[in-house]
């Protein structure tokens, strides 16, 4: 999983890319005709992989009426297919346990500072859902503590992404942060370099939002319904 080490405040107007994108230079930044492509290739993808599974079913029930058993069943692979895609797309922002080690007054004392960052209403949603709702150029974010997903209109782009507090890679570290402390260091990163970000994280999912939100739990949904509508 990729990691941002804790990012500070950036002025507004001033330009400094995430100094994490370099180590995945190959990549291309992250803007709107990058996300476009991303979204054309994961549809692509599904279609290959769900309209053979349509193919079998209706030319079983064409030939062989009685077949209409193993027709279900080709039916069934072809609708699971991208809902296993949505599943992995939705558990970048599902509610993990034993997610953090902190104490309980650590996690306070972060859930305070996260407030000064975001809006009255932002911190009622992320007291409801768990995720921050960020406005941002690319789309409307929600960030968890352990990834961030990207809404716009009715697709949702699903990344992958972790704090890396001192620098080395150690995953023990990122647990051990307060779950919110994670959220705004992710969150203070995004706005530092949005483009940056999304070059940064890895791309788990890229389709429909509503199958993300049916992966979620029922009070997360509100958050993606929030930021469709913000969108």
């Amino acid at each position: 999983m990729p990691s941002l080490a804790a990012a500070n405040p950036i002025p507004a107007g001033v330009a400094a890319p995430l100094p994490e994108c370099a180590a995945v230079h190959w990549r291309p930044r992250v803007d709107e005709a990058a996300l476009a492509r991303s979204g054309r290739l994961w549809t692509a993808t599904t279609v290959a992989h769900t309209v053979p599974f349509i193919a079998v079913a209706v030319v079983l029930m064409a030939l062989q009426p009685l077949a209409f058993a193993v027709a279900f069943i080709a039916l069934a692979h072809a609708w699971v297919i991208p809902d296993l895609y949505a599943l992995r797309g939705a558990n970048v922002v599902r509610p993990k346990r034993l997610s953090g080690t902190a104490s309980p007054q650590a996690e306070l004392v972060a859930l305070g500072l996260l407030g000064d960052l975001v809006s009255h209403r932002a911190r009622e949603l992320f007291a409801r859902t768990g995720l921050v709702l960020e406005r941002g150029g690319l789309g409307v974010w929600l960030i968890g503590p352990s990834g961030a997903v990207l809404v716009r209109g009715r697709r949702a782009y699903c990344y992958c992404v972790t704090v890396d507090p001192r620098g080395g890679g150690d995953p023990a570290a990122a647990r051990a942060l307060p779950g919110a402390d994670r959220v705004a260091h992710l969150l203070l990163a995004l706005r530092a370099d949005e483009s940056g970000f999304a070059t940064v994280a890895n791309l788990a999912f890229s389709g429909a939002a509503w199958r993300v939100a049916r992966r979620l739990p029922a009070p997360m949904r509100e958050a993606i319904a929030a930021a469709q509508s913000a969108d």
